[in-house]
């Protein structure tokens, strides 16, 4: 390699609950491709320090919403344009040199399983075994040992909710471009870093493993120390997804370095402090069913006080489209009147409701039926007879949104399925959460956003494809024992760092 590093950037990222009943489909990763890869990142922008240390290249890109499994149909698409695109980088560039793998780590493809080292096989067969990989995911994605033998960079974020993922997307391409400087100042250029990979027998949601609260909170705060240990690379602890029934999903820690002492005893101390707390996670807030939820808040002096309506949240891989909160909360006789408590609910998406709204218009009194086209399991449509609040049009993810007063509650519609995490998602739409009552959202933990929006909050453990009560979705593919489905371990699991052997070579060592 002479002058600057060639890096291409490839990668699809969808968290996907094989429990959720909807299907995620190829235009949902609105793909980037060539320069507009380049353009999602600031870090990436001309003039960057990063910008000027490589020659980047944007193959393509995807980042859906979370949802249902990926159709097998979608994913070929997708992963094929990929494969064609770097295959026509690696044409036009005398040395590819790395590649940046830029994906989530929870992803499920109908007929696949560990599809992220699926699609890095493939990959591989592009780029060739010699090409340096660094990977980012999202700590809630999973590590299996194939997706760390083929890596040779691997990070995640630190923070849940994940307010650093841009700050992880950059050290993915920091370390990448200076372990490139590294191999091109050495005599083998084909140098590379030990990896240390500790799997965990602990599967459980991001809501009992927010880095806001214990233990969580301290386990995340020792990654920095093990990184800036003489000879670590990065460290980093996937939490996994719950939400999904395959063999890889479990929490893992790994550490890449060039001390292979320095990286064993930097993963292995992460991993005993995550098992050491293992029956001790709970839930980032206090949680009840739905009616205790609600009958807390109308209690409480608190105002604004939300609601989580955990079990179909769009942004952890629920359908979204589920009636049964709003179902509930509508049969409550304290906000049949408009005068009564003033409560917000996002969302429920409802195609014929939004037409027959936005034809009407603002003020009108319709009748509408929305909700559970695809998630009908727990409850069906819901028929709502209501005032036309707002209407929206134009929303990136909703297309168009619209505020239906029944009584004392103001329901948001959409077209199609939205998560609501910041204010102006709902100033939007003449409405105001910080005056409401009660704000009821498809949410798990709060965003930050909300977060410092509320005087209080519940998490209600709902039905949905991303329901709380992990056992009661009836898993059958994961490693056993795992807690929290099994609470009664014999001994302590074995917390040993197991090193992957080079991408370059073949992998040494079962799956364990």
């Amino acid at each position: 390699m002479s002058g600057r590093p060639v890096i291409a950037i490839a990668g699809l990222a969808c968290e996907t609950s094989t429990f959720t009943q909807s299907r995620t489909l190829a235009p949902a990763f609105r793909p980037r491709r060539d320069t507009e890869v380049i353009d999602k990142y600031a870090f990436l922008h001309k003039g960057t320090p990063l910008a000027d240390a490589a020659d980047w290249r944007g193959a393509l890109i995807g980042h859906a919403l979370p949802g249902g499994v990926v159709t097998r149909a979608s994913f070929e698409e997708l992963a094929g344009e990929i494969i064609a695109r770097l295959t026509e980088i690696v044409a036009s560039t005398p040395h590819l040199d790395g590649l940046w793998f830029d994906i989530h780590g929870a992803m499920c493809v109908e007929e696949l399983d560990d599809v992220e080292a699926e699609l890095l096989r493939r990959v591989r067969a592009v780029i060739g075994p010699h090409v340096l990989v660094s990977a980012s995911m999202d700590l809630h994605g999973n590590v299996s040992r194939e997706l760390a033998h083929q890596t040779d960079l691997i990070t995640c974020y630190r923070m849940a909710p994940h307010e650093d993922a841009m700050d992880t997307k950059e050290r993915a391409c920091r370390n990448l471009v200076e372990l490139l400087a590294k191999q091109q100042s050495s005599i083998d250029s084909r140098l590379r870093p030990y990896k240390a990979w500790v799997p965990i027998p602990i599967l459980l949601p991001g809501e009992q493993t927010s880095t806001r609260v214990e233990p969580a909170k301290h386990i995340y705060a020792a990654v920095p120390g093990v990184e800036a240990v003489e000879g670590v690379i990065d460290a980093a602890i996937w939490v996994g997804y719950a939400w999904a029934d395959e063999r890889r999903n479990r929490a893992i820690v790994m550490a890449t370095g060039w001390d292979k002492a320095a990286v064993s005893t930097g993963a292995e101390k992460l991993a005993k402090l995550f098992w050491d707390s293992h029956a001790d996670f709970e839930f980032v807030a206090p949680t009840g069913t739905f009616k205790e939820c609600l009958d807390t808040a109308l209690a409480s002096p608190a105002r604004p006080y939300f609601v989580s309506d955990s079990g179909d949240n769009p942004t952890a891989g629920g359908s979204g489209d589920m009636t049964w909160g709003l179902t509930k909360l509508l049969a409550r006789p304290e906000f049949k009147d408009a005068s009564g408590p003033k409560v917000i609910y996002a969302s429920v998406p409802g195609p014929k409701a939004i037409e027959t709204a936005v034809e009407a218009g603002v003020g009108a009194t319709v009748t509408v039926t929305a909700g559970a086209e695809v998630d009908n399991i727990h409850s069906g449509p819901i028929t709502m007879t209501g005032r036309v609040h707002s209407i929206k049009h134009g929303d990136e993810n909703a297309g168009t949104e619209v505020v239906l007063q029944v009584g004392s509650v103001f329901a948001i519609l959409t077209k199609l399925r939205k998560p609501y995490h910041k204010e102006h998602d709902f100033t939007d739409l003449d409405l105001k959460p910080r005056s409401s009552d009660i704000v009821i959202v498809k949410i798990g933990y709060l965003e930050p956003e909300l977060y410092d929006m509320a005087a209080d909050w519940m998490m209600a453990l709902t039905p949905g494809g991303v329901d709380q009560d992990l056992v009661r979705l009836g898993h059958h593919r994961i490693r056993r024992p795992m807690w929290p489905f099994d609470t009664n371990f014999e001994s302590v699991p074995d917390l040993t760092a197991r090193f992957i052997s080079l991408s370059h070579e073949p992998l040494a060592g079962p799956d364990e």
